[in-house]
């Protein structure tokens, strides 16, 4: 990790602080911290004190829980304008998950009492963050059906949708089968062959290590298959 000095200039363009005035970001941003992360550090580690939030610069970091034997569970992936570590604030507990960067990231760190004074001060602020989180509650939520009533094809079309952006005009998805098993909730061998049998239907393609989507509305039919469908795939050959 690499610490560099807070710019004024910086944290005005981050959305969280819309509602900050001139004076009270020029009471912050000297108890701030722009952090510089390669990729594949560990960010924040489950168990640790919550002290402060973070607020992603640019980059991209995953969410991740691990059994302790080896088996991890990707519960988000979160870019620029996005912040983490707020759950450990709140409710004032040990972090409950780690953070990983996936590439480069520059991160703005708010130390805890920094950020609390700054919401007890502009209740927009507060608001704002509520619903952040409230958002990402009903996200869980939504998960949480999802691995309990729909199959795994229909899992994996879901998070396609969900995880890809526009490229030229084509919809891009950069996660590998490994991590979109971690966030399936699926063994990596279930996943490839879905996606085989994506691609054998001309629903996706490959480019490298990316998936390009070719048509969404086949993957739309199928996130609400229940796991009764399922089973065709179960007995499917290995990929």
């Amino acid at each position: 990790m690499r610490q560099n000095f807070c710019s004024l200039n910086t944290v005005k363009n981050v959305p969280l602080f819309s509602t900050a005035s001139a004076d009270q970001l020029a009471d912050m941003v000297p108890l701030m911290q722009h952090r510089s992360y390669r990729p594949r550090t560990c960010i924040v580690r489950a168990g640790e004190i919550a002290d402060g939030l973070y607020v992603i610069l640019s980059g991209q970091v995953k969410v991740l829980v691990d059994d302790g034997d080896g088996h991890q569970a990707i519960l988000s992936v979160l870019g620029a304008n996005d912040f983490f570590g707020e759950v450990g604030l709140i409710d004032d507990g040990p972090r409950f998950a780690d953070v990983y960067s996936q590439q480069d990231c520059e991160i703005l760190y708010i130390p805890r009492e920094v950020l609390f004074g700054w919401l007890e001060s502009d209740c927009r602020a507060a608001v704002s963050l509520l619903r952040t989180v409230t958002a990402r509650l009903a996200d869980a939520q939504r998960n949480i059906v999802n691995l309990a009533l729909v199959d795994v094809y229909g899992r994996v079309a879901r998070l396609l949708l969900d995880t890809g952006h526009d490229m030229n005009g084509e919809w891009l998805v950069q996660a590998g089968s490994e991590q979109i098993a971690s966030m399936v909730g699926a063994s990596r061998e279930m996943v490839s062959r879905v996606v085989k049998d994506m691609i054998t239907r001309g629903v996706v393609r490959r480019q490298k290590r990316k998936l390009v989507v070719l048509d969404r509305a086949s993957l739309m039919q199928r996130t609400s298959r229940t796991k009764d469908t399922q089973s065709a795939y179960q007995r499917a050959p290995s990929a």
